[in-house]
């Protein structure tokens, strides 16, 4: 699908707010509108979203050090793409970070936090995947990481979730790994709940490592089909 093609579907009355440019381009690279090696031309996505082109430089700024696009010599602004070694990054940091998180937390959970984790995962066992899906389950995790109180341990790892969006949603679409997912979030809640911080970072670093080699061994099964 062509940018113009894209945008034009996004932005339905032909306008948008400046505030509302990174999500709208975040969501559509997102979803697979853009793919990787696409160009992201300023000039085109400012008229079709209605907008000047500073926010648009300014939304693709933040998307460059989110990870989703690249300046590229003499091509510009092109999407990122999915790659074995990033997922293989991206496994390796939330290792690194939330049990960490996980385990400073634990003794500031309260019956609010796990409430709301609760809340999240029943929301999450009612939707198919999706955008919906991926935001409840950045919103779990960070609903028992929050406690931590450490904002930026917290702001890597929210970005760390962002790039890995990307390759939830083709988890999710191709290897049926929501149900999984979801048991195993309700296995973690459950040690927070009983206070159990080592098998509550231990469940974690399992959902993480498996989940991390599944999408590594599709995604290498992708690239040696090419």
């Amino acid at each position: 699908m062509s940018a113009n093609a894209v945008i034009s579907n996004l932005s339905l009355d032909g306008h948008l707010k400046p505030d509302a440019v990174t999500q709208v381009l975040r969501e559509a690279i997102l979803r697979g509108d853009f793919q990787g090696g696409d160009s992201l031309r300023q000039e085109v996505l400012a008229a079709q979203l209605g907008v000047s082109r500073m926010p648009v430089r300014d939304a693709l700024k933040q998307l460059e050090s989110e990870g989703f696009v690249l300046s590229v010599p003499y091509q510009g602004v092109v999407v990122s793409h999915l790659s074995a070694a990033e997922v293989q990054e991206l496994g390796e940091l939330r290792l690194a970070l939330e049990p960490l998180l996980l385990r400073l937390a634990m003794p500031r959970l309260g019956k609010r936090s796990f409430g709301q984790a609760e809340e999240l995962l029943d929301q999450a066992d009612g939707q198919s995947g999706g955008a919906r899906w991926s935001e409840l389950n950045w919103a779990f995790h960070a609903a028992l990481y929050t406690a931590a109180q450490r904002p930026r341990i917290f702001g890597a790892l929210r970005t760390a979730h962002l790039n890995l969006d990307r390759y939830m949603r083709v988890m999710l679409s191709s290897m049926n790994h929501q149900p999984t997912s979801q048991e195993e979030h309700r296995a973690i809640l459950a040690a927070c709940q009983e206070r159990d911080a080592d098998l509550g970072c231990e469940l974690l670093r399992q959902h993480i490592a498996v989940s991390s080699e599944r999408l590594l061994t599709y995604l290498q099964g992708l690239q040696e089909a090419r």
